[in-house]
């Protein structure tokens, strides 16, 4: 059993919670992720890794509610424990010193950012950020970036915080300025990451993205986070997340991502129908 040490809650729906894991602290790089399951007969959730401390050893997770298993997350609080915690899965991000390059992260995709930008700080790499938000009570760890950026912009959809826009309006302005740009690194949405790739395709910039395909096992055994990338059937749990955003096949990636969607409402459903009856004490 894993205990929680800390939940922080975001926003309505965005969650923050801070696990003792000192074994996954100890292993875990910038870029990877872990499997949660609640208790017994729970879904394995995939959940990147948006920080971790060796030394207290815990590892940090930013959750958005989306379906049946991450509504439960959210009612737990800290000092509660769950049953499974695995990780850390999937390959690091390359950090390699860069004089410029640009952070792109949109809506949860901004956690998993944050350790990345640090690793690349430590090399000495010139950093801009770009954090993305719909609006102003969405955003979280401005502070957090401002520290390590270089340059920090953060964007909002309805205007209500920092600059009007989107994170692609920030990238443009930024990639039309004087310092030339070596890398984008992005992660959020799978329209975002796919914008940020065609927005850098012509100017020849690498530009890498955290694939956040749909994952069960998270391990390479079942195949449902495969991915096509310059016509290759690829693994985002073992052979990503991060791949070249320019090689990867967007438009057959979101259709992939609908393809359990019936079956995630319906066990939705299911869960609120019966916390209803639970509150009614109608079932233990």
């Amino acid at each position: 059993m894993f205990l929680i040490l800390k939940k922080e809650v975001f926003a309505p729906d965005t969650f923050l919670w801070e696990v003792a894991a000192p074994e996954i602290a100890d292993a875990a790089e910038a870029g990877q992720f872990a499997m949660v399951r609640l208790k017994e007969g729970g879904e394995r959730i995939p959940l990147t890794i948006a920080d971790f401390d060796r030394e207290r050893g815990t590892v940090t997770l930013v959750v958005k509610v989306v379906g049946r298993s991450t509504e439960e997350m959210a009612t737990y609080s800290a000092g509660e424990r769950f049953l499974d915690f695995i990780g850390p899965l999937g390959a690091p991000t390359q950090v390699k010193g860069k004089n410029h390059i640009v952070l792109v992260g949109g809506g949860l995709g901004v956690a998993p950012l944050y350790p990345i930008l640090r690793s690349f700080k430590e090399l000495g790499s010139g950093t801009t950020t770009i954090l993305g938000f719909r609006t102003r009570n969405q955003i979280f760890w401005e502070e957090r970036f401002r520290l390590l950026s270089n340059q920090l912009l953060v964007m909002t959809e309805d205007g209500s915080y920092g600059r009007h826009g989107t994170t692609i309006d920030a990238l443009r302005f930024i990639l039309s300025g004087e310092v030339p740009v070596d890398e984008v690194m992005t992660v959020g949405p799978i329209g975002m990451m796919q914008a940020v790739a065609e927005v850098t395709r012509p100017l020849k910039i690498p530009t890498f993205a955290s694939m956040n395909s749909i994952m069960v096992d998270g391990i390479g055994m079942c195949g449902s986070c495969r991915i096509t990338v310059e016509g290759k059937v690829l693994f985002a749990c073992v052979d990503g997340p991060d791949m070249d955003a320019h090689k990867v096949d967007f438009e057959e990636l979101k259709v992939r991502q609908n393809r359990f969607k019936k079956e995630e409402i319906a066990s939705l459903k299911k869960y609120r129908g019966e916390c209803a009856l639970k509150k009614e004490g109608r079932i233990f």
